[in-house]
């Protein structure tokens, strides 16, 4: 007869039953599985409305930063212990580096958010109205600003190429522990990666990921 599990769970002196379980589970909002080891960012997705319809404004990042720099991206950043949540940081964010007002940004919705297990960080989107404006952006941060009429972007299908991540386990991972050792097969992850070409500027990586699930959202 197989042995009987104890009815409690003793755990640093702490017994664990069914009343201290859902103690801990109770108004408990799920999360990301492994959410605090992964850096979190805020962008927004700024709507402009101009004289031929609405437009979506893009930023190029200065080209003396350490990351990306001279890339197309939409304006946000670290989510700081100081702002109230998600949304406040995208706002911030935009502010500063448009050198606005954060009240002139009207109507933020959240769009889906983005998890990168290989970048190892989560991303918040929102969309926003910006009122059409003269901006002074930041030069510590941004080359330059251009925007997009969105009917363009909403009749553009834009080019879509794979990209395949493999599993390469470090040197001391416990191959003798799993079946199949050093032969295990390993499921790939595999990403669609996609491009949008407006003029002379190429929209890619996160930030056409966003700008496709915001436009797919706004068509269906």
């Amino acid at each position: 007869m197989p042995e009987m599990l104890p009815a409690r769970i003793q755990k640093g002196g702490n017994a664990l039953d069914e009343e201290k379980i859902l103690a801990k589970f109770k108004n408990r909002q799920p999360s990301v599985l492994g959410m605090e080891r992964l850096s979190r960012f805020a962008v927004l997705l700024p709507l402009i409305k101009m004289g031929d319809g609405l437009h979506v404004l893009f930023e190029v990042r200065a080209e003396h930063l350490k990351k990306q720099p001279g890339e197309i991206c939409f304006p946000g950043g670290r989510i700081e212990r100081t702002d109230k949540d998600a949304q406040a940081a995208a706002i911030r964010e935009t502010a500063e580096e448009l050198r606005i007002d954060g009240s002139m940004i009207r109507d933020v919705v959240p769009l889906d958010y983005v998890v990168s297990s290989y970048g190892n960080r989560v991303v918040f989107p929102y969309a926003g109205f910006l009122p059409h404006t003269e901006f002074h952006p930041n030069s510590d941060e941004v080359k330059k600003l251009f925007t997009v009429p969105l009917s363009y972007l909403a009749e553009t299908e834009p080019e879509c190429y794979r990209l395949q991540f493999k599993v390469e386990p470090d040197q001391d991972f416990p191959f003798h522990l799993i079946r199949g050792g050093k032969a295990y097969k390993w499921n790939t992850h595999k990403m669609d990666e996609y491009f949008y070409y407006y003029k002379d500027y190429v929209i890619w990586g996160l930030t056409a990921s966003i700008l496709k699930n915001f436009l797919d959202t706004v068509k269906r």
